[in-house]
């Protein structure tokens, strides 16, 4: 028996030696395919191969063009907006530069192709979305669910409860080439000048496609009632054909950068507005002048608030600019809620500015130096037996 026992144990060591050394193995095989795999990701291959099969009865020559989609390519609007603010002598000048930023992953190298971006989106899909019924009914009590169901059963029981299309161009920014747009009745392509070069994996790369030499309308924009400081603002119509997309702007004002904006989707024909940054020549404050909060009535009884504002705007260039200030009253949704403008209120240029309820806006010229005030005020009246708060409706 202690022969039969020691051969036993012999195997039995003999199985643990093999399956210790398989797993080492099978370690170092996991540990060499994923350093293959981080490189064939860090590096991937740079062509593909296509292979076509012909027959022909005699011999003959042929051009063949293969075209495929791929992916891992994309392209984003991005903007310049240069602006000269002029002066006495001069209008002010707005050069607003199209750029496309691409980047390709598609695992091949572009090399010596031509570069066509266009607006088409396709992310977008072909279809409009369909509206489902829109149902009025009051809200039906909650169904517990199937857990809730079983401890409620449990407990009845007794029981306790538990607890794009190719690639780039190496540009340089003195002599930058434009794209030559091609416009549609849906979409716009611009096809990149030159033939272009852009590996795989190499990173965004920019390209210039179009530049549009623009005179705007300048105005100096505050609101005071949010910030004490005056804005610049460039505003112009879009003329292009090609819509101007969503994308990012860096905003240039005489030569100097000053901060980077988001653009809106712009077609033909409609207005763009772009802030420049802080005006630090026109001051602009705003003070309570008078707050008076009371009841009248005495079946019926009211309470009233009143407010009175007073903004001061002074002109502090050596030429007239153009001035909008914007204030506000509340709006009232509630029929037993009523707001009035008081008499002492500068009457305004515009009301309801851009849709937005409630908002005035003052439209000027001020001369070099002159300092202009703007009166503002409003009354609310409501019943005595609720309450009201101000608050700002989300956009």
């Amino acid at each position: 028996m202690a022969g039969g026992f020691l051969r036993c144990r012999g195997r039995s060591r003999r199985r643990d030696t093999a399956i210790r050394e398989a797993k080492l193995r099978q370690r170092a095989i996991d540990r060499e395919l994923q350093s293959l795999d981080a490189a064939r990701t860090a590096n991937p291959p740079r062509k593909m191969e296509v292979r076509i099969d012909l027959s022909a009865n005699v011999a003959s020559s042929v051009t063949l063009r293969v075209s495929y989609s791929v992916r891992g390519a994309r392209w984003v609007p991005l903007y310049d907006a240069r602006l000269d603010t002029g002066g006495r002598d001069r209008n002010p000048v707005l050069e607003l530069v199209r750029r496309a930023e691409i980047v390709q992953q598609t695992g091949e190298d572009w090399t010596d192709v031509a570069l066509t971006v266009s607006t088409v989106r396709t992310a977008k899909g072909g279809n409009a979305p369909n509206l489902p019924p829109l149902i009025v009914h009051y809200p039906e009590p909650a169904r517990p669910t199937a857990r809730v169901r079983n401890e409620l059963d449990k407990r009845a029981d007794g029981s306790s409860a538990p607890a794009l299309t190719a690639a780039g161009d190496v540009m340089t920014q003195a002599a930058e080439r434009e794209a030559e747009p091609d416009t549609g009745g849906f979409q716009a392509v611009f096809r990149i000048p030159g033939r272009s070069a852009l590996q795989t994996n190499e990173g965004a790369k920019s390209f210039r496609i179009a530049t549009a030499s623009i005179v705007p309308d300048l105005t100096v924009r505050a609101a005071p009632s949010l910030d004490d400081t005056a804005y610049l603002e460039a505003a112009f119509k879009q003329m292009d054909e090609a819509p101007l997309l969503p994308g990012h702007i860096a905003i240039y004002r005489d030569g100097v950068f000053v901060g980077r904006t988001q653009m809106a989707l712009t077609p033909k024909d409609e207005m763009v507005r772009l802030g420049f940054g802080v005006d630090d020549k026109v001051k602009v404050s705003r003070a309570i002048v008078r707050k008076s909060q009371g009841s009248t009535g005495i079946i019926t009884s009211t309470k009233i608030d009143e407010r009175e504002f007073k903004i001061t705007l002074r002109n502090g260039h050596d030429m007239p600019v153009r001035v909008t200030v914007e204030d506000q009253i509340p709006v009232s949704e509630m029929g037993d809620v009523q707001v009035d403008v008081l008499p002492v209120t500068t009457p305004p240029s515009e009301r309801d500015v851009r849709d937005r309820l409630g908002v005035f806006a003052w439209n000027f010229d001020a001369a070099a130096g002159e300092t202009r005030e703007i009166r503002l005020g409003w009354r609310v009246r409501w019943p005595a037996d609720k309450t009201v708060v101000y608050e700002p409706r989300r956009m």
